[in-house]
């Protein structure tokens, strides 16, 4: 089995990393959260890091986000929340493993201007019976790396994007640390 080295990248509250946190806790994997940087000064998940006794950073120039990861021996970064297109540069530079979650079955509703509750009014408007939640390898293409997990659910008694994105937050909390755990036994 491999173990990494994981940053968690994230730009608000942090729900989806304190899911990783949990199960890192609870055992569900054997990797560990060595680094937790963020885009925002102001970001929670911050604060989830400081309370777990994680590293942090804040910035946005890639270079020093670069040596962050090298200084720490990243090998693989966990986009929870993480409100910033990742550059070319960095992918080419970055040579571990990029995952992302995504809040719907990809490779619907991906792509430029595609996060947060933008993704779940999109849903509503075309009156979607189900959604759900996607882990994916990061590439240059947003929301277009290989899909490494999903998991879906009705939500055809949703009244709102508001509640669709309630449900669907709850898969993203259940898979995010399950594809870690998956990707140890690769």
């Amino acid at each position: 089995m491999r173990t990494y080295k994981i940053a968690v990248f994230v730009s608000g509250s942090g729900t989806n990393f304190q899911s990783i946190l949990d199960a890192m806790d609870a055992g569900a994997f054997g990797s560990k959260v060595v680094l937790c940087h963020s885009n925002k000064k102001d970001a929670y998940g911050l604060t989830r890091a400081k309370n777990h006794g994680i590293p942090t950073l804040v910035s946005k120039d890639d270079d020093e986000i670069l040596q962050a990861l090298e200084d720490y021996d990243i090998d693989m970064v966990v986009l929870a929340g993480y409100l910033r297109i990742l550059s070319d540069k960095f992918l080419k530079s970055f040579k571990g493993l990029i995952l992302n979650i995504h809040p719907s079955l990809l490779p619907k509703y991906g792509g430029m201007g595609m996060f947060g509750i933008h993704v779940h009014e999109a849903v509503f408007a075309h009156g979607d019976k189900r959604s759900g939640a996607t882990v994916h390898l990061v590439t240059s293409v947003v929301d277009g790396g290989k899909i490494l997990l999903q998991e879906d659910t009705s939500i055809e008694d949703c009244k709102s994007p508001e509640e669709i994105q309630a449900r669907v937050l709850e898969i993203e909390h259940r898979i995010l640390p399950r594809a870690i755990g998956q990707l140890e036994e690769v």
